[in-house]
């Protein structure tokens, strides 16, 4: 059996290097290559993903998979973990031809350019056809799976977050609607002023990237197994823990914006500089959920970045990188300020409290044309009505509205529940953070290195081996309970606002 293991991690080796040079033609595509430039990339990325496939889906590589997952009670840990996600991966593409996955990774990889165009170009027939195209292949694929756990989304979101179903987030965005909105509207009536004239002030791009690089080092990041770019939509890559990317995108007029972008993207990154060397040894990392993933970027974007205890830290830096730009500003102030809880309708510039009926919407969309309930050509107006109804909001362009997010241009049908979840997942591990240090008085004092040694020790050296559920109840001794992030937001907000 050993010998078995070492020839598969062997083919795996082979595969990782193939995978790590399609990730970065991708974030070289979606960081800096030409418009002229990016179908060439998706072509290429292509091409290598098919000797991916050829590797995974030989006879021999299906031998020794199917062998070794048969005898799994006699492997390690992180054996184990590795052979039972291989062998699902493998069950569910058992079946395609290599034709068939070649053209979805074509679809997939031309369908960005399309989108970016037609974001550019406020014109969402440019990516009407590629969207199209993406459902119709997700489903395809869904079909020639042996069995699905329900609906073809129920089996989408199952891929994001394994464990979850329509039934469990019907039930959870109800939870969340029945507390969110009615404090929303309550702020909205009752609630008192909060001064924000200095959030648009000019902030040269040279100043807020120095920003965005003390607090990529604030959050405990290696700095040497680090980049930092600019690109349409932020994200966050890595190929093994020595070599994460991180990217952002300035606004000059909207400084606040990508201090959250960073902080956001900085916790993914923690995430993968600091799973468990031997997870990568025994091809098991970078094996959690989206959810357990966006758990730790929006922790550090809001439970973290928009406390006062960070307002209070974190001004002498903006003082010291902008000059006086924005030295009449007190702490209290700039709290206040990055918690204003007003309607808005980009997602990324969400406040905490309004941002999980950003998530809502697309939960409630996407259930309705993966299922083939509706087209896509009714996605614009449908999207509009939605944020008409949730955040009382007109709105005036496809570039503001469902072309907004890259998501929908690639095979991530099923991820935007991960935020809100993650949302909720971080509140509980909150609770539980507490229990072993005054986290108010650590954000103070910008040692952030203890929240990172914190997670560390109980999130990232397990999150890898575990469902979303296990993970959960190792770290916090419960499932998931949606109230400690309802009350979390409530006692917040209440305070915030001054509400009786």
């Amino acid at each position: 059996m050993n010998e078995d293991l070492k020839t598969l991690f062997e083919i795996l080796d082979e595969c990782d290097a193939y995978g790590r040079a399609i990730g970065k033609i991708q974030f070289d595509m979606e960081c800096c290559a030409p418009e002229e430039g990016i179908a060439r990339a998706g072509d290429d990325m292509a091409v290598l993903a098919k000797h991916i496939f050829d590797l995974t889906h030989s006879e021999r590589y299906v031998e020794l998979l199917c062998r070794l997952h048969a005898q799994r009670e006699q492997l390690d840990t992180e054996q184990r973990r590795a052979v039972d996600c291989l062998y699902e991966d493998y069950c569910k593409t058992k079946n395609f031809s290599p034709a068939f996955s070649y053209e979805m990774d074509l679809v997939s990889n031309r369908a960005y350019g399309n989108w970016l165009k037609a974001k550019q170009q406020n014109d969402f027939s440019i990516f009407r056809d590629s969207f199209a195209d993406l459902v119709d292949y997700t489903r395809r694929a869904l079909d020639l799976r042996d069995a699905l756990p329900g609906s073809y989304y129920d089996a989408c979101l199952d891929d994001n977050e394994k464990g979850c179903s329509e039934e469990q987030l019907d039930a959870f965005f109800g939870a969340l609607k029945e507390r969110i909105l009615p404090l929303l509207r309550r702020i909205l009536r009752e609630g008192k002023p909060i001064r924000s004239d200095f959030l648009k002030r000019p902030c040269p791009i040279s100043q807020q990237e120095a920003m965005s690089r003390r607090l990529l080092r604030l959050e405990g990041l290696r700095e040497s197994a680090l980049v930092l770019m600019t690109t349409e939509h932020p994200f966050t890559t890595n190929f093994g823990a020595r070599d994460v990317r991180v990217t952002t995108h300035y606004y000059e007029e909207n400084f606040i914006s990508n201090i959250y972008s960073t902080l956001h993207e900085g916790g993914h990154a923690l995430f993968m500089q600091n799973e468990p060397a031997s997870f990568e040894e025994n091809h098991c990392a970078d094996r959690m959920t989206n959810g357990m993933h966006e758990c730790i970027s929006r922790f550090y974007e809001n439970i973290v970045g928009r406390s006062e205890a960070f307002a209070e830290f974190i001004l002498p830096v903006i003082h010291e990188l902008t000059g006086d730009t924005f030295r009449d500003v007190s702490a209290r102030e700039l709290y206040e300020a990055v918690n204003i809880a007003s309607p808005c309708l980009i997602r990324m510039e969400a406040d905490e409290l309004t941002y999980c009926l950003h998530i809502l919407v697309r939960y409630e969309l996407e259930k309705e044309f993966v299922n083939g309930r509706i087209s896509v050509d009714e996605v614009p107006s449908l999207w509009n009505a939605k944020y008409k109804e949730y955040l009382g909001l007109e709105v005036p362009s496809d570039s503001l509205g469902c072309l907004q997010d890259v998501h929908w241009s690639g095979y991530a049908l099923g991820y935007f529940p991960s935020y809100a979840l993650g949302n909720a997942y971080g509140a509980q591990i909150l609770h539980r953070m507490q229990q072993d240090f005054d986290l108010t008085e650590v954000i103070r004092s910008g040692e952030l290195f203890r929240v990172r040694d914190w997670l560390k020790e109980h999130v990232f050296s397990i999150a890898g081996l575990m469902s979303p559920d296990e993970w959960l109840r190792a770290v916090t001794g419960e499932p998931l309970n949606v109230n400690y992030y309802l009350d979390y937001l409530e006692r917040k907000f209440t305070e915030l606002y001054a509400l009786r």
